[in-house]
């Protein structure tokens, strides 16, 4: 599902705060995209999931959750790779912050 910004909204009716209630089931929610659901797996450890995940998509989403996922892992170089595919420069601030942000930026149709 797109809304006409390139952050395609992951869910109908979650906020941040019940996406992070949702982190302690056992499986991300239904109806959950697959952005949405790397930034889950990410939270829950399975980075491998995640990443599987973030490269199956296109687009300058797909390429700030892979970039956010590369800076995560500590491969600094990679996720500069795509934090430039997402048109966007590897943010300063703490990686929890930056799960927030695209996290947010999903649940608000895009918006930033």
């Amino acid at each position: 599902m797109t809304n006409g910004s390139r952050w395609p909204k992951m869910h109908e009716t979650m906020d941040l705060g019940e996406f992070r209630k949702s982190l302690s089931a056992k499986a991300p929610p239904a109806g959950l995209g697959k952005l949405a659901q790397a930034l889950w797996y990410e939270a829950h450890g399975d980075w491998d999931r995640a990443h599987k995940l973030a490269q199956s998509q296109k687009g300058k989403a797909a390429a700030a959750v892979h970039a956010y996922l590369h800076r995560k892992e500590g491969d600094l170089s990679n996720a500069d790779y795509w934090y430039e595919r997402a048109g966007s420069e590897r943010p300063r601030g703490p990686l929890e912050k930056e799960w927030e942000a695209l996290v947010t930026a999903l649940l608000n149709d895009g918006k930033e």
